[in-house]
C-alpha cells in the first residue's frame, strides 16, 4: 500500500468524510450487506414478508444474470445468458438523532430500467444502467425504526445490448447523511492548468441550502501533497439565500507541482470544508493533479508538452465469471497486466464505468476515454441466433434517450471531471455506422469511397437520414462543455465517409475512426484542421504502423483490451476473443506480440505450433475470415501459445515476438534456428524446425550482436500437481477482501503444463465466500457456480471474498483426479 494510499484512509477514518467515490457531500457509508433477491415477478402484497422463501440472502455488488446457466436458446448478444425481472429489498436502520438531517441513497449503478421504494413510496425510475443517481429519502423515512428500500430492476429486454450488460445492483450502494446546509452532489470540481513553472487548480465550489433561513459560510480549501503537506490553502465566504444554491471559484496555486503522468502519475489531495458559526456542516475530498493536454491536427497528442503516442484498448466492463460486479482489486490486477504490456489508455466502451475504474487509472498512470453512448435515437442491430448471423433484434436504450440522453451525460461528467487521468470525452460509439439505421446517398457508392465495414446494400432511402447526426451531435457536445471545457469532445465513427457528408464530426474536436486505417491520409489531406486517432483498431501490425508512420495520427484503441461477454459467435461462445487477455486476466499471445510493439526494454517471447495446421485463430474476426473464404496470406501468428510438447520430427513453427533487432534460436543449447532480422513486414521472426524435446530459447540481440534478452519455453511431462502462485500463505482484509488465487497444473518438475485441461474443485473452510473460478476459456459453457472447473492451457485464477473478523484464517484447497492437490491459508487483518 502506498503512503498516499494510507493518507486517504487515514483522512476518511479520521474524519469520518467520503472519498470521491461516493457522491461527494455528507458522511457516506457503504451499505452493500444483508440485502435480500428475488428474481421474477412478485406479488407485491405479501412478498416483502421475511419469511418469503422466495427471497433469497445476497451481498452487494450482485449480477443475476451472470449466476444463471447458460443456454443456446438465449441471445448471442448477451453471451447466451438471460436477463429477467429483479427485485431487491434492504431493511435499513436509522437512528433517533439523525432528525434534522437530509438522507439519502446513492447507487453507483443498477441495470436497468431501475426503479426505487422507501418504505412502499415510489422514489423515482432510472432507466440508463450505467449511470450513478441519488434520492433524497428524508420525507419518507421513519427515523428510530427499521426502514425498507425496495428496488425493482427491469431488464427483461435481456437482448438490448451488443454486449454482455449484466443485471441488478452491480455496483456499490451509499447511505448518506448530510447538514440541511451541504455541498451538491458531485459539487466540487477541480480542474488544473500550468503556467510555465507554475500550477494552477481552478476549484468551482456548489452549495444548496435547505433551511428556511439565509447561512453565511465559510469554505476553507486545501492542497495536500501526497505527504499530507499542505501546499495551497485559500479562505472564501459565501451567503445563500433560503432554498437556494450558490458557487465560488477560487484559484489554487503551486509552484514547481509534480506533474501526473503515465509514467509518473503524481497525484494530489483537495479538501473542502464548509463551516457555518465556526462549525464543520460538510466536507468533501477530491484526488487531483496537474497535467496539460494539447491536440495538433498535424503533429497529434502532448501530455505535459511532450509528444507521444496513444497505446490504448478498449474495455468493457465484465470481468468473466464475475460479470458487471465490480471489484477494485480484481480491476487492479486486470490494470496493471495491461501496463505491463505497454498499455498508457483506456477507453470505456461503450459506457460510463464505476467510479473505481477511473481512481485505478489516476493512480497508475493510464489515460481514459470516457465514453457514454453506443446508441441514441435508434436501436442498433443485436444478434440473437449467432454474431452477423440470423435474424438480428432491436431492442435497446433508444426509448429512453429523447428524454434522458442529455441528462445521463451531463451526470457522467459531473460525476468523473475530477479524475485526472480522463483526458477526453466520448459522446457516442458507432452511432453512424451505415445502414444501422442511419442511410446517406454516399453509400449508393463503392468501397473505394472508404467503407471497410458492410454498407447492408447501398443507399436507403427510407431509412432515418444521416444528416441527424450533426444535429444530435452538437446538443451532446454543449452539455459536455457546459461542465467541462478543459477536455476534448470525441466520437468513435464508424462510417467515416458517410459522417463526412454531414455536420458530425465538425461537432467533435477530435475524430476517432473506427477500422478506417485507410482513410487517414486522404482525410488528413482534404481536412487539415482535424484531429485524428484510432478509436478501434484490429490488432494487425499494419494497423500499428498506420499509427507508428504517421505524426498526425496520435494513437489508437485495440478491440479489445480484455476478452469479454457477449458478442459471442456461434454457440459455444461465452463472448469476444480478440482481447491481449482473457476472461481470467492472464496474458495472452497477441498480449506478448503487442508488448514486443509498444515497450521500449527489452522483449522477447516463444510461441510455437504445427506447421501443418497453423494457430489457431482466437480472434473472431480471423475466425469468420476463414468461414468466409477470405484469409489472409499465410503470416507468423500472433496467436501462437508457449507450447513445447509435439511428436519427434513433427515440422513445427515458431514464432517469436520481440522488439530486439536479431534473434537466433537454440535447443537444449545448440543453435537450432539461425540468426533472422527483426521482421518489418510482420513484426514476427519465425523459424520451421523438427520437434524434439528440451528446452527452446531464443536470444534476441541488439544491433551489435550483443544480447539483450532471453525467453524459453520447455516441453513437459505429465502433469502431476496444482500449483498455486500465491504459495501456501496469504495476508488478506478481514472485510470484503478479494483472494485472487492463480493455480497452475505443473510435472513433476514443477514445469507448467500448457496443454493440462484437468476439472478442478475448490473447497473452503472459514468465513469466506467463493466469487467465481474463471479459466478463461471462450467455448467452456459448463456450469460455473458449482465450485468445479477445466483448467485451460494448464491455468486458473479462482476469486474468494473475505467475510470474517481480524485474527481468523481460512483455508482453502483445491483438488483435482490423480493430482496432487494445493492449499493455502487466507490470514484476516
Amino acid at each position: 500500500m502506498t503512503k498516499y494510499t494510507i493518507l486517504v484512509l487515514a483522512l476518511n477514518l479520521l474524519n469520518s468524510f467520503n472519498l470521491f467515490s461516493q457522491p461527494g457531500f455528507g458522511l457516506a457509508e457503504k451499505i452493500n450487506d444483508n440485502w435480500r433477491f428475488h428474481l421474477g415477478a412478485i406479488d407485491e402484497k405479501i412478498s416483502f414478508k421475511d419469511n418469503d422463501r422466495s427471497w433469497r440472502r445476497v451481498q452487494l455488488p450482485h449480477d443475476w444474470s451472470v449466476k444463471q446457466p447458460l443456454s443456446p436458446s438465449l441471445a448471442s448478444a448477451s453471451g447466451y445468458l438471460p436477463g429477467g425481472l429483479g427485485w431487491y429489498q434492504k431493511k435499513l436502520m436509522i437512528p433517533n438523532n439523525d432528525q434534522g438531517k437530509k438522507i439519502y441513497l446513492y447507487f453507483e449503478g443498477i441495470y436497468n430500467r431501475s426503479e426505487v421504494f422507501v418504505n412502499g413510496q415510489s422514489l423515482g425510475k432510472r432507466p440508463n444502467g450505467y449511470i450513478s443517481f441519488s434520492y433524497e429519502i428524508t420525507p419518507f423515512v421513519k427515523f428510530g425504526e427499521e426502514n425498507q428500500i425496495v428496488v425493482r430492476v427491469d431488464h427483461t429486454q435481456d437482448a438490448d445490448s451488443r454486449w454482455y450488460t449484466g443485471s441488478g445492483i452491480y455496483r456499490d450502494v451509499w447511505l448518506v447523511k448530510a447538514n440541511p446546509i451541504h455541498l451538491e452532489q458531485w459539487g466540487v470540481y477541480a480542474y488544473p492548468e500550468l503556467k510555465g513553472n507554475t500550477g494552477v487548480l481552478h476549484v468551482q465550489t456548489e452549495l444548496k441550502n435547505d433551511l428556511p433561513k439565509n447561512a453565511k459560510l465559510s469554505i476553507i480549501q486545501e492542497l495536500m501533497d501526497k505527504e499530507g503537506v499542505v501546499v495551497a490553502k485559500k479562505s472564501n465566504q459565501l451567503n445563500i439565500p433560503s432554498g437556494a444554491k450558490n458557487q465560488i471559484r477560487t484559484d489554487l496555486t503551486v509552484n514547481n507541482p509534480k506533474l501526473w503522468s503515465v509514467d509518473r502519475p503524481n497525484l494530489y489531495l483537495l479538501r473542502t470544508t464548509v463551516y457555518e458559526d465556526k462549525k464543520i456542516i460538510d466536507q468533501s475530498t477530491v484526488t487531483t493533479g496537474f497535467r496539460s493536454i494539447s491536440f495538433n491536427a498535424d503533429s497529434g497528442f502532448s501530455l505535459n508538452g511532450k509528444q507521444m503516442k496513444v497505446k490504448g484498448v478498449c474495455l468493457h466492463h465484465d470481468s468473466g465469471v464475475l460479470g458487471a460486479e465490480m471489484y477494485p482489486e480484481v480491476w487492479r490486477r486486470r490494470l496493471l497486466t495491461l501496463k505491463s504490456l505497454g498499455v498508457n489508455a483506456i477507453r470505456t466502451s461503450h459506457n460510463p464505468q464505476a467510479t473505481s475504474l477511473y481512481e485505478l487509472c489516476d493512480e497508475l498512470g493510464i489515460l481514459v476515454m470516457n465514453e457514454a453512448f453506443d446508441e441514441w435515437e435508434f436501436a442498433k442491430r443485436k444478434w440473437i441466433e449467432g454474431w452477423n448471423v440470423g435474424t438480428p433484434g432491436f431492442q435497446g436504450s433508444y426509448d429512453f434517450f429523447k428524454e434522458w440522453g442529455e441528462r445521463d451525460l451531463a451526470d457522467m461528467v459531473k460525476r468523473d471531471r475530477n479524475h485526472i487521468s480522463i483526458f477526453a470525452w466520448s459522446i457516442g460509439n458507432e452511432v453512424d455506422y451505415p445502414n444501422d439505421p442511419y442511410s446517406h446517398p454516399v453509400l449508393a457508392g463503392s468501397k473505394e469511397g472508404g467503407f471497410t465495414q458492410p454498407i447492408f446494400g447501398g443507399y436507403k432511402k427510407d431509412a432515418p437520414n444521416a444528416e441527424r447526426l450533426g444535429d444530435i451531435a452538437k446538443k451532446l457536445a454543449a452539455v459536455v462543455r457546459k461542465y467541462d471545457t478543459s477536455r476534448p469532445v470525441t466520437a468513435g465513427l464508424a462510417g467515416v465517409a458517410m459522417s463526412n457528408e454531414t455536420e458530425y464530426p465538425d461537432a467533435l474536436d477530435i475524430a476517432g475512426y473506427n477500422y478506417t486505417e485507410s482513410r487517414y491520409q486522404q482525410d488528413h489531406k482534404k481536412y487539415p484542421k482535424r484531429v485524428i486517432f484510432g478509436s478501434e483498431n484490429r490488432h494487425d501490425f499494419s494497423a500499428w504502423k498506420a499509427v507508428s508512420e504517421n505524426e498526425h495520427i496520435f494513437g489508437q484503441f485495440l478491440w479489445t483490451g480484455i476478452d469479454y461477454l457477449g458478442e459471442s459467435g456461434r454457440w459455444p461462445s461465452r463472448g469476444f476473443y480478440s482481447g491481449l487477455l482473457d476472461f481470467a486476466g492472464f496474458i495472452k499471445p497477441r498480449g506478448y506480440f503487442r508488448q514486443s510493439l509498444w515497450l521500449d526494454k527489452p522483449i522477447a517471447y516463444l510461441g510455437s505450433y504445427p506447421l501443418t495446421t497453423g494457430a489457431v485463430a482466437t480472434d473472431v474476426w480471423s475466425v469468420l475470415e476463414a468461414e468466409q473464404g477470405q484469409q489472409k496470406e499465410s503470416a507468423p501468428s500472433m496467436d501462437a501459445w508457449p507450447i513445447w510438447n509435439y511428436r519427434n520430427g513433427q515440422l513445427i513453427r515458431i514464432v517469436c515476438y520481440t522488439n530486439a533487432e536479431t534473434a537466433r534460436l537454440e535447443l537444449n543449447g545448440e543453435i537450432v534456428g539461425q540468426t533472422k532480422p527483426y521482421d518489418q513486414k510482420n513484426g514476427i521472426i519465425y523459424w520451421d524446425i523438427p520437434y524434439a524435446a528440451g528446452k527452446l530459447e531464443v536470444v534476441g540481440m541488439n544491433k551489435d550482436g550483443k544480447e539483450i534478452v532471453r525467453h524459453h519455453i520447455q516441453s513437459s511431462k505429465r502433469q502431476q500437481a496444482i500449483k498455486i502462485a500465491q504459495g501456501d500463505e496469504l495476508q488478506l482484509k478481514a472485510k470484503d477482501g478479494v483472494a485472487q488465487l492463480e493455480l497452475q497444473i505443473v510435472d513433476e518438475d514443477g514445469i507448467p503444463v500448457v496443454l493440462a485441461d484437468d476439472e478442478v474443485t475448490c473447497e473452503i473452510v472459514g468465513n469466506a465466500r467463493l466469487l467465481g473460478m474463471e479459466a478463461g476459456n471462450n467455448s467452456d459453457m459448463a456450469d460455473y457456480r458449482d465450485h468445479k472447473l477445466r483448467v485451460y492451457h494448464g491455468k486458473m485464477i479462482v476469486y474468494i471474498q473475505t467475510n470474517g473478523k481480524p485474527g481468523e484464517e481460512i483455508d482453502v484447497r483445491f483438488t483435482a483426479p490423480w493430482l496432487n492437490q494445493a492449499s493455502i491459508k487466507i490470514k484476516l487483518l
